[in-house]
């Protein structure tokens, strides 16, 4: 588990050149969440 999370971080730091497009990464990913949690929650 531990190995799959640091390759994943990696991966993620890789993709990004900068902490500003990490920054942002991270936010698009919290929009996806935010979206898929409120559609689901509008199934309801």
């Amino acid at each position: 588990m531990r190995t799959l999370l640091t390759v994943l971080t990696l991966g993620l730091l890789a993709g990004c050149n900068t902490m500003q497009g990490m920054g942002q990464d991270i936010q698009k990913g919290g929009q996806v969440i935010s979206n898929t949690a409120r559609d689901v929650a509008n199934k309801f």
